[in-house]
């Protein structure tokens, strides 16, 4: 069942809350960000993932989605990088289901594409399609939905985009190939971040009506670069029976060959075991910090 997050609009007047995400408009940041928002939200289409974590730090926006990891693609690396640097907390997932549909002006047919735009990752999950139809190029564009929009623009009569079928709705563009995608268990998982002082008008929310939600907490360390210092950090949770459910490593900046690593466990930050286990993480590590605390997302 879906779950509605509450926005300091919700039950007021005021004008919906703006929420940033990375892409034109159509992009699948934007069906992730109506899955846990509503419909009624306001829409910061930004250029790059750096733009939209600055967005909501500078005020211009009160939230912001971001992917983090695809099933097929692997991890945004760039987004584990923006979560360490500009402190935004985790304040709920969900994962989105990837379709990847051929788009072109209204009146192009199929017969006359010669070349397909759409960003790199979309283009390389669709390989199966270009090897069908190697009359048909692949162009690399920086956003899915930012090509259906070009082609719309330019009034392409050769070329089409792959992209969301609400790219297409929006665009006035037309379906000419549904799911072209190679792999249909194509999945994208996406963080919905805040500021800080968001968590504080939200504590009333830990109560009995979340008994039975099932939580996830995002965290990053580093450990002292000595042998087994990751297996002792790891152990931690093992020994109070937490799950770990992803571990991401990333360079640590102006330490060459130290890396820090990105952790998920499910359940909350501040149940007894999460308590002891990161207490103990705190004595093994250099560098330890909480991301986000929120309900596993659907």
């Amino acid at each position: 069942m879906k779950r509605r997050l509450p926005s300091k609009s919700r039950g007021s007047r005021s004008r919906p809350e703006k929420i940033a995400f990375q892409g034109e408009r159509g992009a699948f940041s934007e069906e992730a960000a109506r899955k846990l928002l509503g419909a009624d939200i306001e829409l910061l289409p930004c250029t790059r993932f750096e733009d939209v974590f600055r967005s909501v730090k500078d005020r211009r926006a009160s939230g912001a989605i971001i992917p983090i990891e695809n099933t097929l693609a692997g991890s945004v690396h760039e987004n584990y990088d923006h979560l360490q640097n500009f402190e935004l907390p985790i304040v709920a997932e969900t994962s989105v289901r990837i379709v990847h549909n051929l788009i072109a002006r209204p009146e192009v047919r199929f017969s006359r594409m010669r070349r397909v735009y759409s960003h790199p990752v979309a283009l390389n999950q669709c390989l199966d399609f270009f090897t069908q139809n190697p009359q048909i190029e692949r162009v690399p564009f920086y956003d899915t939905a930012g090509s259906v929009k070009m082609i719309m623009q330019e009034k392409a009569e050769d070329a089409g985009a792959i992209a969301s079928a609400v790219a297409a709705e929006i665009y006035g563009a037309r379906i000419l190939r549904k799911s072209i995608e190679d792999d249909r268990q194509n999945f994208t998982r996406f963080f919905l971040l805040r500021r800080p002082e968001w968590l504080k008008n939200q504590a009333a929310q830990s109560g009995a009506s979340d008994s039975g939600t099932q939580w996830k907490t995002s965290l990053v360390f580093s450990t002292p670069n000595q042998p087994g210092s990751l297996f002792r950090a790891l152990a931690v949770f093992a020994l109070r029976d937490l799950s770990l459910t992803k571990i991401e490593s990333r360079p640590l900046r102006g330490k060459p060959w130290e890396y820090l690593f990105y952790l998920d466990f499910l359940g909350r930050v501040d149940s007894p075991a999460a308590g002891n286990a990161l207490n103990h993480l705190r004595e093994l590590a250099d560098v330890l910090r909480v991301l986000g605390c929120y309900p596993q997302g659907a």
